[in-house]
Order: C-alpha cells, then sequence, then structure tokens
C-alpha cells in the first residue's frame, strides 16, 4: 500500500456523514476530511470544526479543491447522481450513499461515468460488510445448513425523524421530490443488497405490498414515500423468501435475518451476544460471537470507509461498486412496480 493519505471532500453533514463517513475517515490512518459544503451551513462548520476541516461555500468550489482526491456523496437521495457525476468527471473517486440513485437510468450514468473516467465509485451498503453477515455467508457456502430453500430479512425502526438531522415530521425523507421512495430506499435496499450477496444469487421476480399507512408530515398529512414495505422475492437458485422494511418499529429495531436450509436454520442478528446461531434437523446447534450488526441504537464501524480507502491506495474495484448498487436499486424498483400493479414483476438490471 502506498504511504499517502486519501484526503476527502463530503457533500452533506447530516447524521450519515456525523455518525459513519466523517469519524471512520478520521480513525483510518490514510484517511483525512479536507473540505465539506452543506446548502444549511451551520451543520457544515459544526461537522468541519470536529475534524480540523474547511467549509466551502459551493458544490463548484469543492470540486475545484486540487488537493480532494475522494468525495462523499451524503445528501437526499435526489441529488446522489447528479453530484456523483459532477464528481467523476472532476477527477475524483466517489462513496455515495444509498440508494444510489432514484432511477436505473441515472445509476447507469453514473457507472459509465466512474467508467469513462477511470475513478472509483463504491455505494454505502454496510450491511454485507457487518462481521455476523460475513461469517454467515462463509457458513452457507461451506454448507452448514445444505442448500437454502427460503429466508426472511427484516430493518425496521422508528422512522428517519428520530434520527437524522431534520430531526421531525418535516425532514427531507419524507418528501417524494427529495427522496423518491421512502422506507424501501433508507432500509429495504440494504436488504436487497444483503440478500443476494449472502445468497450470491440474484432476484429474478418480486411480489410487493408497498404502501404508506401512518407517518405523517409536519402538515398533518400521510406522507407522500413509503413507511412500509412487505416483498417476497424469488431467486435465481429457486429460493424465495421475504423481505420487510418499517419505519413503524417505534418500540424495538428490528435488523434479523433468517435463514432456512435443507439441513437447518441460520439466525443473524437476534442474539447480540451470538449475532449468528445455527440449528440443524439432527439437533446440533452452534453459535458464533463474530462483531455485531449494526443499529441505530448501536452503532458499529462500517467497514465501508475503509474499504473505499484501501481501493483507492491499492487501485482495486470496491466490491460495492456501482454495478452492486445498481442490482439493489432494481430489485427496489421492481417491488414498487409490483405494487403499483398488483402484479409479480421481473426483476430488470
Amino acid at each position: 500500500m502506498a504511504e499517502e493519505v486519501v484526503k476527502f471532500g463530503f457533500f452533506g453533514a447530516g447524521s450519515i456523514a456525523i455518525y459513519r463517513h466523517a469519524c471512520e475517515i478520521k480513525a483510518n490512518p490514510w484517511g483525512e476530511v479536507v473540505a465539506i459544503y452543506d446548502p444549511i451551513a451551520e451543520r457544515a462548520e459544526w461537522l468541519a470544526e470536529q475534524y480540523g476541516a474547511k467549509v466551502v461555500d459551493s458544490e463548484e468550489e469543492l470540486l475545484a479543491i486540487e488537493e480532494i482526491e475522494a468525495i462523499v456523496v451524503a445528501t437526499p437521495n435526489c441529488h446522489h447522481a447528479r453530484l456523483t457525476i459532477a464528481a467523476l468527471e472532476a477527477g475524483k473517486h466517489v462513496l455515495c450513499e444509498k440508494p444510489m440513485a432514484t432511477s436505473l437510468e441515472d445509476a447507469k450514468k453514473m457507472i459509465a461515468t466512474a467508467e469513462k473516467t477511470g475513478k472509483k465509485l463504491m455505494i454505502g451498503h454496510n450491511q454485507r460488510l457487518m462481521p455476523p453477515h460475513i461469517k454467515a455467508r462463509e457458513l452457507i457456502q461451506a454448507g452448514a445448513i445444505g442448500d437454502v430453500l427460503s429466508f426472511r430479512t427484516s430493518f425496521g425502526h422508528g422512522g428517519p425523524e428520530t434520527w437524522s438531522q431534520d430531526n421531525g415530521p418535516h425532514t427531507w425523507f419524507f418528501r417524494k421530490e427529495m427522496a423518491f421512495v421512502g422506507t424501501m430506499g433508507d432500509l429495504g435496499v440494504h436488504k436487497t443488497d444483503l440478500i443476494r450477496w449472502l445468497l450470491d444469487s440474484e432476484v429474478e421476480e418480486v411480489g410487493a405490498f408497498v404502501d404508506t399507512l401512518a407517518k405523517k408530515n409536519e402538515k398533518d398529512e400521510l406522507i407522500t414515500v413509503d413507511d412500509n414495505a412487505v416483498c417476497i422475492l424469488r431467486m435465481a437458485n429457486g429460493a424465495m423468501g421475504q423481505l420487510t422494511a418499517s419505519w413503524t418499529y417505534g418500540a424495538a429495531e428490528d435488523n434479523i435475518t433468517v435463514i432456512y436450509g435443507t439441513k437447518g436454520q441460520m439466525v443473524l442478528g437476534a442474539n447480540p451476544d451470538f449475532p449468528v446461531e445455527i440449528s440443524l434437523t439432527n439437533g446440533e446447534q452452534a453459535q458464533f460471537k463474530v462483531g455485531a450488526v449494526a443499529t441505530n441504537e448501536v452503532q458499529v464501524p462500517s467497514g465501508i470507509p475503509d474499504e473505499f480507502i484501501d481501493c483507492i491506495l491499492d487501485d482495486e474495484k470496491p466490491s460495492i461498486s456501482g454495478e452492486e448498487g445498481l442490482k439493489a436499486l432494481a430489485i427496489v424498483i421492481a417491488c414498487l412496480k409490483s405494487s403499483e400493479s398488483k402484479k409479480i414483476v421481473k426483476v430488470e438490471y
């Protein structure tokens, strides 16, 4: 590895920048936060003060800083594609938050721009880098529970208005023009990425109910994006299962995955002491104490900035590339189409 420091600029100074990207870049000996832009200047100023960075007054000013080698795009979803493409064309590597774009067309433009410019593009799907999930994939591939037949995976909490910097019902997460999609973009897309990676198989067909059941905005009106989704997925390898995403799990967060195989089952994230548990049909059981599945209440290092920095310094393609982000997004979009049409929908990648 080259002995150099990767200098970062930030688009966005919200919660994901504060609690993941900035602190993890700072903790990495090869990373440094140099400059920040946020249209809400006081947010940028606060974050910059924590890391000895400077605040800039515009997107253009940030991209014009020559010493910045990489950009973190941590903005509302509607800006992901535009800012990623601009940063890549300015000669910067880009770490973009999920969902990577608000359409497959934009996602493909992002990928094409990365290829054209020769710059790295990584998407912030952190679930697959959590130690319990890495261990689970190894065990599944080793045949620990036999052939996978079915699964259920869920991600739910009390809603982004409880933890985002836009604290309250006015949050951009609740506005379709800024977020594009609600709980399926915030939480469901994590699980679409996770399940295809865990099972090493693509999602071919989906059936879904995606709806707004309870969340209201500052006008006491139902929000314009979904707050609950229940989806059925069929994988290319024949396995099928359920994916649930919700912003109305106010009493307790749910970030649990269960995999059912021909020899037994595996539970991920239910037991904080042993986040990987196996129960076999012959009565044998095994528990693995391997890290933790991150939650809003318990933040653990995501590994996303660390891998991104390594890929830049070692000139390697990120494992969670733009192509991987597009596949996760494609499943979400298929679920939206299924819900709207009331039909089973094939995923178009």
